[in-house]
């Protein structure tokens, strides 16, 4: 029993893990995160909650929700992927909270004050680099992260059905 559960704990494990370490980060080496940053964290909590209804459910829908839980890791792999490109300058943020307060005609400097977000005070397009001489930034590392995770589950899911 606890043998066909464990595809799915461990990729609960391992996609709790990733919003836990990134949270971590902010306090210890004190690390700011940008909106888009936020953003990659909550497909990992559904990831999560999939893969344990994975190890609960019934035979024949662990699979379904391990892929389920798959695809929501993609999800949070896309964010990565898109962040990535708005660090790189390959596109704008498409996130109000990364963009610069625009100066339009009717808008007073205190206007442009209260249209500040209170955090995150990072833009995103400042790459972080957690590891010095790695030139990975987190973004890509998250992004190279989920793809092995999401793999991994739809493994797990495929071994299920057979």
């Amino acid at each position: 029993m606890l043998r066909r559960m464990m595809p799915a704990l461990t990729v609960a494990a391992l996609a709790a893990a990733a919003p836990i370490l990134a949270r971590l980060s902010e306090i210890w080496p004190g690390l700011a995160p940008c909106a888009l940053c936020l953003w990659q964290r909550w497909p990992y909590w559904v990831a999560a909650g999939l893969a344990v209804a994975a190890a609960a459910l019934p035979g024949r829908w662990r699979p379904f929700a391990l892929g389920a839980a798959g695809v929501a890791v993609l999800a949070s792999g896309a964010i990565a992927g898109l962040h990535v490109g708005v660090e790189q300058g390959w596109w704008p943020s498409p996130l109000p909270a990364c963009l610069a307060p625009g100066a339009g005609a009717a808008m007073s400097v205190e206007d442009m004050l209260h249209s500040l977000a209170p955090a995150p005070a990072k833009p995103c397009d400042e790459p972080t680099y957690l590891i010095p001489g790695l030139p990975l930034s987190i973004p890509a590392m998250n992004l190279i992260y989920a793809l092995a995770l999401a793999g991994l589950a739809f493994r797990g899911a495929a071994r299920m059905r057979a």
